[in-house]
C-alpha cells in the first residue's frame, strides 16, 4: 500500500489525500463560478465540451482536424452553413463491467455532450465538403469556392 504524502507544519503534520484535494478545488472552483457568474456546477456539468482542433488553410481548401478519441462515426453530427461549421455529438458513459465486482475509482477521459463551432475564413463550395475519422481525428477537408481563391494577377505594361 502507497504512503499518502505528509505535510508538516507547526506542530501537527497532516496526511494529505491527493483525490480529496481535488476534489476540494473542484468544489471551490464551482462556488466561484457561481458567485462569478451565476452557474453553479450542475449548470457546467451540462455545458457540452469543446474537443481540441486545428484549422489550417491550403491554397484551395480549409482543413479542420479534431480531436475525438474513442468516438465513433455515428456518434459525430458534421452541419455547414453559409461559413459555419458545427461539429456536434455525444460520447456515452462507459457501463460498468458487471459481475467482476468491479468499481472506477477516477475517470478523466471525456464523456457527455461536444461541440465545436468555428467560422471559416472565406466562402466555401459546400457541396464538395469530405469528412474522415481515423484513429480519434475527425479530419474535414472544406474546399474554398472560386470566388476565394487566389488568384495571380497578371501586370501588363
Amino acid at each position: 500500500m502507497a504512503a499518502l504524502p505528509v505535510r508538516r507544519g507547526g506542530r501537527n503534520s497532516m496526511v494529505v489525500n491527493p483525490s480529496r484535494e481535488f476534489e476540494d478545488i473542484y468544489d471551490r472552483m464551482g462556488q466561484l463560478m457561481n458567485f462569478a457568474f451565476g452557474m453553479t456546477p450542475a449548470v457546467l456539468a451540462d455545458m457540452p465540451w469543446v474537443p481540441l482542433a486545428d484549422l489550417s488553410e491550403t491554397h484551395d481548401a480549409y482543413v479542420i482536424k479534431a480531436e475525438l478519441p474513442g468516438v465513433n462515426k455515428d456518434q459525430v453530427n458534421v452541419q455547414l452553413q453559409d461559413r459555419e461549421l458545427v461539429i456536434s455529438g455525444e460520447v456515452p458513459e462507459p457501463e460498468p463491467e458487471s459481475g467482476n465486482g468491479s468499481r472506477r475509482h477516477r475517470s478523466s477521459r471525456r464523456t457527455g455532450r461536444f461541440e465545436l463551432r468555428t467560422y471559416l475564413p472565406g466562402d466555401v463550395n459546400a457541396d464538395a465538403v469530405t469528412a474522415q475519422l481515423s484513429d480519434g481525428i475527425l479530419t474535414m477537408t472544406v474546399p474554398k469556392s472560386e470566388a476565394a481563391k487566389p488568384r495571380k494577377v497578371e501586370i501588363t505594361g
